[in-house]
C-alpha cells in the first residue's frame, strides 16, 4: 500500500488539452470508450488504436472547464498530438500540448478519500479549487490524480498535506498491480488493444458505436478468440531485450515487449506450455510470469 501523506510527481507525463463545439462527437469516433461517460464526477481510461486494432497509445480522459485533458505518457504527447490532428478535417475542435504547463501528481486511494464528496470507484472524479481530481479509472487501488498547473503545485501539495516522495515507489506498486505505465511506446503496433487487458482496465466500451479499430476488437471479444495477454513478468536471473523470444523447452510462447525495470511480455495462453508456475527462458534470462488480482484468466 502507498503510504498516504506520499506524493508522486510525475515528471514522465504529458497532457493535452482539447475542447471545441464538435470535441465529443470527435473523440467518439476515435476512442475506444465511450465520451459521453466522462463529466465532472468521471474520468475514463481510453485508447487510440489502429484501422486494425492494434494499439497505438493510451491515455485518461479528464473534464476540465469546456473540454478535456489527456493524461499520456509525455515520451509520446508529441506523437499523440499529431495524430488527432490528422483526424481533424473540419471538426471544429482545438488541441494544445500543455506538458510544459500542467503536471500530473499521484497519491493514495486512502488520500483520495478524504477529498469532499469522495467515493471508493474507479473514476470518480471531484476537484481540488479549480483542478480535478480523480481516482484512477484503470484500478482504484492505484490511487488518486491531481492535473494542476505547475506554478500552483507545491503550494497546493503543502495544503493538502502531501510529502513528495521518489516516483519509483509509485511505479514499483503499479508493476506489482500488473499495470504498465512506462515505455508503451514500445508496445505500439505490436499487439491488439484488446490483449493489453483494455476490457478488464476499464479501457474499452463494447456497447459504444464506432471507433477506429473497434471491428476487429469487437470481433475478437464476440467469437472468444482472445488467445495472448500483455503479462508481467520478473526477471530471476539473467538479460533480455526487448522482442526477445519467451520459450519453454524451445517452444515459443510469447515475446518480450517491456523490459527494463518493469518487464512485460506477450503471451499465448492457449498454449499447453503456459502456466504462472513455470519458469521461462528469454534472450540470456529465466523469468516468471505473475498474475494480477484483476486479470479474468
Amino acid at each position: 500500500m502507498i503510504n498516504e501523506k506520499f506524493v508522486f510527481i510525475l515528471e514522465d507525463r504529458g497532457v493535452l488539452y482539447i475542447n471545441g463545439s464538435d470535441t465529443n462527437e470527435f473523440l467518439q469516433n476515435l476512442i475506444t470508450n465511450d465520451i459521453y461517460k466522462v463529466n465532472d464526477k468521471n474520468s475514463c481510461y481510453a485508447s487510440l488504436l489502429t484501422p486494425q486494432g492494434k494499439f497505438l497509445y493510451d491515455f485518461i480522459v479528464v473534464k476540465y472547464k469546456n473540454g478535456f485533458f489527456l493524461d499520456c505518457e509525455k515520451n509520446i504527447a508529441e506523437e499523440l498530438y499529431k495524430k488527432i490532428i490528422s483526424y481533424k478535417l473540419r471538426s471544429k475542435i482545438d488541441i494544445l500540448n500543455l506538458s510544459n504547463e500542467f503536471v500530473v501528481a499521484a497519491f493514495s486511494h486512502s488520500k483520495f478519500l478524504e477529498f469532499q464528496g469522495a467515493k471508493s470507484l474507479a473514476g470518480f472524479t471531484t476537484k481540488y479549487r479549480e483542478d480535478p481530481v480523480f481516482l484512477d479509472p484503470r484500478n482504484k487501488e492505484l490511487g488518486g490524480r491531481l492535473i494542476i498547473n505547475l506554478e500552483k503545485l507545491y503550494l497546493s501539495l503543502k495544503k493538502l498535506n502531501l510529502k513528495p516522495e521518489n516516483p519509483k515507489i509509485y511505479y514499483d506498486y503499479s508493476f506489482n498491480l500488473g499495470i504498465p505505465q512506462l515505455k508503451t511506446n514500445l508496445l505500439k503496433e505490436q499487439l491488439f488493444g484488446i490483449e493489453c487487458n483494455f476490457e478488464e482496465l476499464n479501457a474499452i466500451d463494447f456497447k459504444k458505436g464506432c471507433y477506429i479499430g473497434q471491428e476487429n476488437t469487437s470481433r475478437i471479444k464476440l467469437k472468444n478468440k482472445l488467445n495472448k495477454r500483455l503479462l508481467p513478468f520478473k526477471i530471476i536471473y539473467g538479460s533480455l531485450k526487448e522482442k526477445d523470444p519467451i520459450t519453454y523447452n524451445k517452444d515459443e510462447i510469447g515475446k518480450a515487449l517491456i523490459s527494463d525495470n518493469y518487464n512485460f511480455g506477450l503471451v499465448k495462453l492457449n498454449n499447453d506450455n503456459f502456466s504462472f508456475d513455470k519458469i521461462f527462458k528469454c534472450g540470456q534470462a529465466e523469468i516468471k510470469f505473475f498474475k494480477p488480482k484483476w486479470l479474468n484468466i
